[in-house]
């Protein structure tokens, strides 16, 4: 007897030996068959679904959890265009507080919409005491007040309260870290968000680091999510390749650099897992630290890496020789210049043809750097809705002859790479149907076309959410599609985005999301 049959439905199973069915069967958990195959057996329950479209669960293979859920309850600047509106909302945040000396955490910050940024005097103005530390929506910088920047350590860089990349991390470092109840709550709340837009699996992009480590025992708070019925979806965690350290291995592991025990990507269950080792190589375009071959139009500087470039590829090079898959930052050419160079090497030591290294972002590919990507059989994962939110300031700073290179589609489908949709939230929105639609349209919020000829199909944008996002997380034996065998991870939508106008795509509802043959809602 099936546990649950849904029927009435048009399943669009993302697989080529059934690519559309009418009914499908779940047992434990599991797809068990399709339309004949289940039509006629019982099943403890029968859900008409009454004629909606229904995907795999979509795979949002870059997300920061842990950050989603503590931005959604800290206060926030987003959307201010006064400095005087922004320092009265950290005035409200500071009279909150008990104490001089107490951290004041302010979400939602982004220079342009200022169109200058902060200052440490500017928040001196309503600090009261208190440290302020306010985060750049895109993670790669911060700004402070005097009391913040009188504890950092000498030599610490900064422009006037405003700290970019290692030096946010040494702001960060003064701070003691959230404890793991406060981080599992965080966790959940941002994971109840991801299902409600029909992100049945993510891949949490880098704990334990310095940019995004929000405790030295983080990887037990994901467990502990886990162990309070706080994580309703699939979780694989990067780790930060910051937590290597040299291991005194037999020299026939050839193993430099390893993570306590050994511990590598593949290990956990289908729930909670370790996946690939986050590697930063520069920053962001938001922030202007993403590392260029030529400067940011209208700026003196080409952004920046995170380290030395040998030092950077000593990184991947060991992480490679210890068995992990890779993830890669690497937004602007520059970076990937070296990440390339990097992967190249170590799959020259010691091949490793299925390791499915990932270049995280791939912001701005050169056409030159294309044939490379396809020879090393490297990943790219990329983030749609940047363009979608922040396409016109992107567009603007790249120049005419480099914007077209931005967050490539076709481009990468046409050389034979594989092209892995994600959302980096809390950076962006998360939802995958509207990243779906700007993948097929290329228009940002104003109605810019950014690199029309990257535009590429519905199935195929579909296809990166869903049987390539699987793939890129080793999970394609268990997810990406509706194959008998696979989990039961469903999303049920309120209208096909094959069918529609590919403006509404992004507008589609979100019904219902299935968790192993299991809604996240319960039916009327």
């Amino acid at each position: 007897m099936l546990c649950t049959r849904l029927t009435n439905a048009r399943f669009l199973t993302m697989d080529p030996d059934h690519p559309v069915a009418h009914d499908l069967g779940v047992w434990q958990g599991r797809i068990v068959g399709l339309d004949d195959a289940v039509t006629s057996l019982p099943a403890r329950e029968v859900v008409d679904l009454q004629g909606a479209t229904v995907l795999p669960g979509f795979v949002d293979a870059h997300v920061h959890l842990a950050w989603t859920g503590f931005k959604q309850s800290t206060p926030s600047i987003a959307g201010r265009t006064r400095v005087d509106d922004v320092l009265a909302v950290v005035a409200e945040a500071v009279a909150r507080t008990r104490a001089p000396g107490d951290w004041v955490s302010i979400a939602g910050y982004d220079q342009r919409a200022l169109g200058r940024h902060l200052t440490a005097d500017d928040l001196d103005r309503v600090s009261d005491g208190r440290r302020l530390y306010l985060l750049h929506d895109s993670g790669h910088g911060c700004v402070v007040n005097t009391a913040v920047l009188d504890l950092l350590p000498a030599g610490v860089p900064h422009e006037n309260g405003f700290l970019a990349e290692q030096a946010m991390g040494a702001a960060r470092a003064l701070r003691l870290p959230h404890s793991q109840e406060d981080l599992a709550e965080a966790i959940g709340r941002a994971a109840r968000t991801c299902l409600a837009e029909g992100v049945t699996a993510c891949a949490e992009a880098g704990i334990g680091g310095t940019l995004f480590g929000h405790s030295p025992v983080e990887l037990g708070a994901y467990q502990l999510a886990r162990d309070k019925g706080l994580l309703p979806l699939r979780v694989q965690l990067m780790v930060s390749a910051e937590r290597l350290r040299p291991v005194a291995a037999h020299e026939a592991d050839g193993i430099p650099r390893a993570l306590d025990l050994g511990l590598r990507t593949g290990f956990g269950d289908d729930r909670l897992s370790v996946g690939a080792l986050k590697i930063y190589t520069d920053g962001g375009m938001m922030a202007r630290t993403a590392a260029l071959t030529r400067p940011y139009e209208g700026l003196d500087h080409a952004g920046q890496l995170q380290d030395d470039p040998d030092v950077l590829t000593d990184v991947i090079v060991d992480g490679h020789l210890a068995g992990w898959q890779l993830a890669v930052h690497a937004i602007g050419d520059r970076a990937a210049d070296i990440a390339l160079d990097a992967i190249e090497r170590a799959q020259r030591l010691r091949p490793r043809p299925e390791a499915r290294h990932r270049i995280e972002h791939a912001g701005l590919i050169r056409p030159d750097q294309l044939p490379r990507f396809a020879r090393l059989g490297v990943t790219a994962v990329v983030q749609p809705t940047f363009l979608r939110s922040f396409g016109d300031d992107y567009a603007s700073i790249m120049g005419e002859e480099r914007a077209p290179w931005m967050y490539r589609g076709k481009a990468f489908l046409d050389h034979g790479i594989p092209l892995v949709g994600s959302s980096d939230r809390p950076v962006a929105d998360g939802s995958p149907l509207r990243a779906v639609q700007f993948m097929v349209e290329r228009a940002s919020a104003s109605g810019q076309l950014i690199g029309p000829d990257e535009a590429v199909t519905v199935d195929q944008a579909l296809h990166a959410y869903t049987v390539a996002g699987a793939r890129a997380c080793h999970w394609e034996d268990r997810l990406g599609s509706l194959t008998p065998g696979k989990r039961a991870d469903l999303v049920v939508l309120g209208d096909d985005p094959r069918s529609v106008d590919p403006s509404r795509i992004g507008g589609i509802e979100v019904a219902q999301t299935y968790v192993d043959g299991l809604p996240s809602r319960p039916r009327a």
